[in-house]
């Protein structure tokens, strides 16, 4: 993004030297969609100034329409443009890339908003969201433990604990006792102290990200309102005062987690040592003192999962306080007991030798084990809201939300599982037989090609379906550009391009494919590692050829494509720290996944909508109370998700007075059919009630907006018909060069853009009175006006 000097100019904070009672003032404010923008291309013009706002996120105008409000004549009619430019909330700096490590929160933090809508049913409600938070407490449990897998049991107790594999890595010759000839470190408790300080730099780092980002994000305060009559039960709370200011609840479960990932830590270290001088003859003392760290250990995790289990979110107001002491004592004490449990650990037992593996299958079972029953009971809970009130465009009849938190758990799992197998492999390059990660790794790795098999036959049969499609959208095209000249192969390109736009909503089709060959593959996973305690390969070894064959070749081939995952996850992030191209392409990413607060997991990226949402609500309201002028809120794509979510969160006198012109918008195409508690039919509907007016353009190429369909005789209100793409099928006077398929972009080169806005500026009423200032608050019409 280009950066704009601030302007010195007089007329209030914002640099602009409008009349307070200037009714002939319009603005036209530009949001923008994913992968961002410049301030130049959005306005049309390299001369932009920066009028409000930081090196994040700001509001841009052209230079010659810098005092545009003392000068309502020069615009004859036409809007003031400015441009709201929030790109660098997603791909700012090189630090976006440690983002990619939290991916599986990113995902389980969705799962929470796409809940179906149950108006009435608050208990069942809440309990969703329960669940979700501790399917999200589990991740970030498995994500540590992954650290531990590989820090603990393969470096410190399995590599070290034999000579040539410690010869080879000689970073490990002081841990161990062939090594170092019996040095004061190579006791096996000593080495688990010391490799703890890897998942314990992991922990830290999650909540440092976090933490960082809670600053900079949670911390901006929302518009200060009071809440609405019937916010609480009205058909979204998106416009709740508290929706878009979630610092109290990421702080205390940033305080959770973090004290559950310390605990994982201090687990992990004490477990061998307890189960050492629990044997038959082991020292009393430290028995018995192992004894006490446990219970301990397991008071400390049991306070830490009844604060995940506290009431998640106040939304009604702007909740300030900060829970102070349990947000730092929590952890503390978690830390407290990792000492403590370090000290066990390293406390001298001369007659204590490593071998095998360290007890991680159980943990490991368990923690899957749980997922899938949390996930299960996830959707129970969401089938019960659907079945409340129905919702025929919902995603997978409002099974979306435990689907997706299954693939965060998937997700999760196959991060950990290619971790450990991948160190596992490197460190096992002399030939030494370690007995490696749990089996239960190795056999969620060998899942993956049959999970492959699968998409590819879904992909197979999509592939078919979009080619029939195809063929049927080509008699359209003819039939609607009757009378042209002929040309089959243009014929042709906009039927593919249409045919491939409509695979978006296929997507609950391949979601729900994905997750139900996952649930089943994963649960055969569990079940086989937990009777056999083999591998895949050895576990077939006495089954028939054909079964042998396939267990072996899917052990091997899982493990190939999880190191190669690994390997191309890294490369990613690293390309992404150096190269400020491929951070977009991340941010892309993140501009979908992080529209909504962290309500399940404090390790999930950071909301940028916490900061955009105010933004815009700020410069809408004090723009039309200082102006009484007429407002058209444009957003493209994301943007205008953020536009409608800003809207939301006006007083109500200044949303009448706001129309809205949506564009390549998948408010309804992705966003009301997957979180359909927040977007769906009934809270577009009010929306539309709420605003002055609104209008929405789309193309049939487009494959992310599409139309808001809103019932009866408000859906062609809203819904202009779908715009021509290309602009012109031949040569014309007005395109001698043949015209490019735009699909989901440059809707603004569209002549009917310029109409629609025209017609919105017009239906607001423009006799709209200047805000009267009584007690420092404007008073005046909301404008409203039907539509």
């Amino acid at each position: 993004m280009e950066r704009a000097q601030e302007p010195a100019t007089a007329g209030g904070g914002n640099g602009l030297t409008a009349r307070p009672e200037d009714t002939g003032a319009a603005l036209e404010l530009l949001v923008h969609g994913v992968g961002g923008t410049t301030p130049g291309k959005m306005l049309d013009d390299p001369r932009t100034v920066r009028i409000t706002g930081d090196d994040t996120a700001a509001v841009f105008r052209r230079a010659q329409d810098l005092d545009a409000e003392a000068r309502p004549d020069d615009r004859r009619g036409g809007p003031v443009p400015e441009a709201y430019v929030w790109c660098n909330l997603t791909s700012g700096n090189g630090a976006r890339a440690l983002w990619l490590l939290l991916l599986p929160f990113m995902v389980a933090n969705l799962a929470h908003w796409m809940r179906p809508a149950a108006p009435g049913r608050t208990r069942t409600v809440r309990l969703y969201g329960l669940l979700v938070r501790l399917a999200g407490l589990t991740l970030t449990v498995l994500m540590v433990a992954a650290a531990c897998e590989v820090a603990l049991d393969l470096a410190a107790w399995q590599c070290a604990g034999v000579g040539p594999c410690a010869r080879r890595h000689s970073w490990l010759g002081f841990l161990s006792p062939a090594v170092s000839g019996g040095g004061w470190w190579s006791e096996p408790g000593r080495r688990l102290a010391v490799a703890a300080l890897v998942p314990i730099a992991l922990t830290t780092l999650l909540w440092y990200l976090s933490h960082r980002t809670w600053s900079a994000y949670e911390s901006q305060k929302p518009l200060d309102r009071a809440p609405e009559p019937d916010a609480e039960t009205g058909p979204t709370s998106l416009g709740r005062p508290g929706f878009w200011y979630g610092r109290r609840l990421v702080a205390r479960l940033r305080a959770a987690h973090t004290a559950a990932g310390l605990l994982t830590v201090a687990t992990a270290v004490l477990v061998p040592a307890a189960r050492f001088d629990h044997r038959p003859g082991g020292p009393a003392a430290l028995d018995t003192l192992g004894r006490l760290l446990a219970v301990a250990l397991l008071a400390w995790a049991a306070a830490t999962v009844a604060v995940v289990c506290r009431r998640g979110r106040s939304e009604d107001r702007l909740d300030q306080e900060l829970d102070k002491h349990l947000v730092r004592r929590l952890p503390l004490g978690a830390l407290l007991l990792l000492g403590f449990a370090l000290l066990y650990a390293g406390w001298s037992r001369p007659d204590w030798h490593s071998s095998g593996r360290l007890p991680g299958d159980t943990a490991f079972a368990g923690l899957a084990l749980a997922q899938g029953l949390l996930v299960v009971a996830l959707g129970v809970v969401a089938y019960l809201l659907h079945r409340t009130a129905p919702d025929p465009r919902a995603a997978m009849h409002g099974l979306g939300g435990p689907a997706v938190a299954l693939l965060a758990c998937a997700l999760g799992g196959v991060i950990s599982g290619g971790v450990a197998q991948r160190v596992a492999d490197w460190l096992d390059g002399t030939g030494v037989a370690l007995d490696g990660p749990p089996v239960l790794l190795t056999w969620q790795a060998s899942v993956i090609p049959p999970l492959l098999l699968v998409l590819l036959a879904l992909a197979a049969r999509l592939a078919r379906r979009t080619s029939r499609f195809a063929r049927a959208e080509r008699g359209r095209v003819e039939r609607e550009h009757r009378g042209e000249p002929e040309d089959t192969a243009r014929t042709r390109r906009i039927a593919r391009a249409r045919a491939m736009a409509a695979l978006t909503d296929r997507a609950p089709l391949i979601v729900g494919v994905l997750c139900a060959a996952t649930l089943l593959l994963g649960a055969g996973a569990l079940v086989g590692a937990q009777v056999t305690d083999r591998p895949p390969g050895e576990a077939a070894r006495r089954a028939y050829d054909v079964v042998r064959g396939a267990a072996e070749t899917s052990q091997a081939l899982g493990s190939w494509l999880v190191g190669l995952g690994f390997i191309l996850f890294v490369t990613w992030g690293r390309r992404a720290y150096k190269d400020a191209s491929a951070r977009r392409t991340i941010g892309i990413l993140w501009d979908v996944g992080t529209f909504w607060p962290r309500a399940a997991h404090p390790f999930a990226p950071p909301c940028y909508a916490e900061r955009a949402v105010p933004d815009l609500t700020w410069r809408m309201d004090t723009w039309t109370r200082r102006t009484g002028g007429r407002l058209v809120l444009s957003g493209h794509s994301q943007g205008s998700v953020l536009a409608a979510a800003a809207a939301w969160q006006l007083p109500p006198a200044a949303r009448g007075r706001v129309a809205l012109l949506t564009y390549g918008s998948p408010l309804e195409r992705l966003y009301g059919r997957w979180f359909p508690a927040q977007f769906g039919p009934a809270a577009l509907a009010s929306l539309h009630r709420e605003v002055a007016c609104w209008r929405n353009l789309y193309r049939l190429t487009d494959p992310i907006g599409g139309p808001i369909r809103l019932p009866g005789d408000c859906g062609p209100a809203v819904d202009h018909t779908p715009l021509d793409d290309p602009l012109a099928y031949g040569r014309t006077p007005e395109h001698p060069l043949p015209a490019p398929l735009l699909g989901h972009s440059d809707y603004q080169a569209d002549p009917v853009f310029a109409e629609e806005r025209a017609r919105l500026l017009a239906r607001l009423r423009p006799d709209l009175p200047g805000p009267r200032h009584v007690d420092g608050e404007a008073q005046g019409s909301s404008g409203r006006s039907s539509a």
